[in-house]
């Protein structure tokens, strides 16, 4: 059976790959502690679940406008000016089937075949496979450890040709767990200006942040950042709504008509009654719920940090935002442990969940061999048992 080569060059996603066996060896009776999830754990807030189970009864299961119903995008455009000092109008907005539709209709609507698409590493695994499946390409930078994993100014404008058609901005970071100041974010606007390079900045991590970091959306750093970026986010990771599939985009009117077009052919609406549950999602009720859950993901990340640099060989900034830590556990490499030989992520991660059953996902698909990315949306007492396990096997 032939299998087009655009599918055969796509891998799966390393993140779900683990997620997935770390699943199946619990459900064969195994005890594994899995930091594989993206996804947190805690349950999506009754007042949302009641909203869904109230359109259903209802009769809300009928079809939409493609881009969503007037209702979502009003409430979207509503916060976007309310929190993110965006002036959007509904009609700039469209609702998605999750983040990962967002940045996929983003791309097929944006990018030609042998555009540049300048991705700064560490990067979430599907925008590269994303910007392949446009016929483009990515073009890496790499920044310093040093710097926080963070690019510089210098480095985004040695990477712009008459090519770069895109620049990739995702702050905070999956799955470095940074996040980009605003002074930082505007000296990376500067560089863009008197470009035609269009900037993709992915959002959905905005309300988990920690300590004194401050979260700017990049479209309200100046008028000409704001005519040049769509703003990316969705209902997923705030709202912990993961499997409900809620995304959306705001952007120039005509970037966000052309998505439109496409969605209308490719999936239409997001699903009718998740739509308006989602309304619900932006009500005052919906802050203590967040502030609840980002408490717990910021005790839990430092606790993680602190622990991991406690053992030996490994090195890892403290999570600004998002629920990963993303250590450098290069110093480990060369070693051979229990006749494993361990030389890169991959071997780091295998040998770990095979002989300790830890699951984590290994950095090379992120960008950065030399690391691992490890969840912390799971319970305080399963991150000390899986840090307890990951430091005894490596003794």
């Amino acid at each position: 059976m032939k299998i087009s080569k655009r599918a055969q060059a796509v891998p799966p996603s390393a993140t779900l790959a683990v997620t997935a066996m770390a699943k199946q060896m619990l459900k064969d009776g195994i005890d594994i502690v899995s930091f594989s999830a993206g996804e947190p754990d805690f349950d999506t807030p009754k007042y949302i679940k009641n909203a869904a189970i109230k359109a259903l009864k209802e009769g809300k299961t009928k079809y939409t406008p493609a881009g969503g119903i007037p209702e979502l995008r009003g409430k979207i455009a509503q916060k976007l000016k309310n929190e993110n000092n965006l002036d959007y109008s509904p009609d700039q907005i469209i609702v998605t089937i999750g983040g990962k539709h967002s940045v996929y209709e983003s791309m097929q609507a944006l990018l030609d075949p042998g555009d540049e698409v300048i991705l700064p590493a560490p990067y979430w695994v599907t925008y590269i496979e994303t910007i392949k499946l446009a016929g483009a390409v990515p073009k890496i930078i790499k920044p310093k450890k040093e710097n926080n994993y963070k690019i510089t100014p210098d480095q985004l404008k040695q990477a712009i040709t008459n090519k770069t058609a895109m620049f990739v901005m995702n702050s905070p970071n999956n799955p470095g767990g940074f996040a980009y100041s605003p002074m930082e974010l505007k000296q990376i606007a500067k560089t863009l200006e008197d470009t035609d390079i269009i900037v993709l900045s992915d959002e959905i991590y905005e309300k988990l942040i920690y300590g004194d970091t401050e979260f700017v959306s990049f479209a309200s750093l100046s008028e000409d950042a704001y005519n040049r970026t769509l703003t990316l986010n969705g209902l997923s990771k705030t709202f912990s709504m993961t499997g409900w599939r809620i995304g959306y985009t705001a952007g120039p009117l005509e970037i966000i008509r052309a998505m439109g077009r496409l969605q209308s052919h490719m999936t239409s609406n997001a699903v009718t009654f998740g739509q308006y549950a989602a309304i619900e999602a932006f009500s005052p009720d919906a802050q203590s719920q967040i502030e609840k859950m980002r408490a717990e993901f910021q005790k839990r990340g430092e606790f993680m940090t602190q622990k991991l640099n406690s053992i030996e060989s490994i090195s890892c900034i403290t999570p600004q935002g998002t629920f990963y830590c993303f250590p450098d556990v290069s110093g480990h490499f060369g070693r051979n442990i229990n006749q494993t030989e361990i030389n890169s992520s991959m071997d780091f991660a295998k040998a770990l969940l095979e002989q300790a059953n830890v699951a984590l996902v290994p950095g090379k698909p992120f960008g950065f061999d030399e690391n691992v990315r490890l969840s912390f949306a799971c319970s305080l007492e399963n991150i000390k048992k899986g840090l307890d396990r990951i430091e005894k096997w490596l003794k």
